[in-house]
């Protein structure tokens, strides 16, 4: 087996002298036992991950629960075991460079989906228009390769991308795994916005993607998956034009296989060129939340927070601050009790649920801007109380210019960013409509730091 290391997330913590981890995406709490603290100590400390069952197991373990990250030394599969595949429709200009980034491949397949000019370069080409989940399975299944990467017509791979994906399918359960997809630069206010704000870009920390975790989807504008996995699930769902790509992805979760983000692989995407063009893409983004809604339920839910929380944020919006304070201290009392048990000190179990009832606010300012706005803020404007909560809550983009300091100028970042969330709630609401079902609108209240998240790991036979 290759060397195998792992890398602590940075939000990883240990307890208990190294006995108790926490950490995660969705957050967890994992007890291990004696001889598991000192494995996972040496392996945080640069040790290499033996190649024993056990071992791998409890590596393994760490791994999907977000709390370690894999560095593979080196990679059996290479360029000559991928092929490229690239849906391409009208914008054939961008596929001379592209040609030539990808030709260490074994194979490019360029599927014309129906071009209204047919582009010379394709490999085969659609009649008329289909969409790209039609255009990307047509080219998968002529791929010979274990691996097949979706690579849209119009971005621009950074010389060295495909080796830090690579690696990670030396673990056999990986089905995929997506490089960062960063915004093109260029000198508009839109191309700046988009360099901070890409809803592409997932940002700079590597993942574990799946439902309700930090990096919950990837965009198939830049994908490599295993071919047999492909063959196993069906490809894309070819009956959805936006939102294909997290259909796959979480398809792929819901057996078992698992996809991995790899912001160390890096390539490049053409943001829009005008500012219409731009929010009507947010809004189809959107409308994707309804179809996705129908086939994976709560895992499209705008809202994910303990109905504890809920109820300590409601209390805040309808003028009950103190009520809302005190729901907050009073469940936050109850969770040390639960956590003790495996380990984690009081103060620390107090921090988690405070910083989660804090958190909540963010998540409800988000869902009241975004998937609910085109209600919810019509209805707060209407009130003087409502009104200072839209304040609070656009209050936020404010904070993350100061945070993140982008290269856009404050009063166009906020702006941006209003249009931006308005854009994909229209969209989320013409969804919601036309497919008649309000799942996307729904808030999922079982969230709680600790629940159904508090673990046993061990190095041997016996659990920890």
């Amino acid at each position: 087996m290759t060397v195998l290391r792992l890398r602590a997330e940075a939000g990883t913590r240990r307890r208990a002298d190294g006995r108790v981890l926490l950490g995660g995406s969705p957050f967890k709490v994992i007890r291990l036992s004696e001889t598991g603290a000192r494995l996972v100590s040496g392996w945080f400390d640069g040790e290499r991950v033996a190649d024993k069952p056990s071992h791998r197991r409890l590596a393994a373990r760490l791994v999907r629960a977000g709390i370690a990250h894999p560095a593979y030394e080196t990679a059996a599969l290479s360029a000559q075991d991928v092929t490229a595949v690239v849906p391409v429709r009208d914008h054939a200009e961008a596929l001379p460079p592209l040609l030539s980034a990808l030709k260490e491949l074994a194979a490019v397949i360029v599927v014309d989906d129906g071009s209204r000019v047919p582009v010379p370069a394709a490999t085969l080409w659609h009649d008329c228009p289909r969409g790209p989940a039609a255009a990307r399975n047509s080219g998968w299944r002529l791929a010979t390769t274990e691996l097949v990467a979706f690579v849209d017509a119009d971005v621009a791979p950074e010389p060295g991308w495909l080796r830090p994906l690579l690696v990670h399918f030396e673990d056999p359960d990986v089905a995929a795994v997506a490089p960062r997809v960063r915004s093109t630069p260029g000198p508009s206010a839109l191309a700046r916005y988009e360099q901070s704000r890409s809803s592409l870009d997932l940002g700079g920390t590597a993942a574990p993607v799946r439902p309700g975790s930090r990096v919950s989807y990837v965009p198939s504008a830049a994908l490599v998956v295993r071919t047999s996995a492909l063959r196993d699930h069906g490809g894309f769902d070819e009956r959805l034009r936006f939102g294909e790509d997290v259909d796959l992805v979480w398809r792929l979760n819901a057996s078992g296989r698992q996809v991995r983000y790899e912001p160390a692989s890096v390539v490049h995407h053409a943001p829009r060129t005008r500012w219409s063009a731009w929010a009507r893409q947010r809004f189809e983004y959107g409308t994707s939340a309804a179809p996705l809604a129908l086939r994976h339920g709560k895992a499209v839910a705008p809202l994910k927070v303990s109905i504890w929380s809920a109820v300590s944020w409601a209390a805040v919006a309808w003028g009950r601050p103190l009520v809302g304070a005190g729901v907050a201290v009073t469940t936050a009392g109850l969770l040390p009790r639960k956590l003790g048990r495996v380990g984690v000190p009081a103060t620390e179990s107090l921090r988690l649920a405070l910083f989660g009832h804090l958190g909540a606010g963010r998540l409800f300012a988000d869902a009241v801007t975004r998937p609910w706005a085109p209600v919810s803020i019509a209805v707060l404007a209407s009130t003087r109380r409502g009104r200072l909560l839209l304040a609070a809550a656009f209050g936020r983009h404010v904070w993350d210019w100061y945070r993140e300091r982008p290269p856009v100028r404050l009063p166009q970042w906020v702006a941006a960013r209003i249009v931006d969330d308005a854009a994909y709630g229209a969209g989320v609401w013409w969804g919601v409509i036309r497919h008649r079902t309000a799942t996307p609108l729904m808030p999922d209240l079982g969230n709680w730091p600790g629940r159904d998240g508090v673990s046993t790991a061990g190095a041997g036979e016996r659990p920890a």
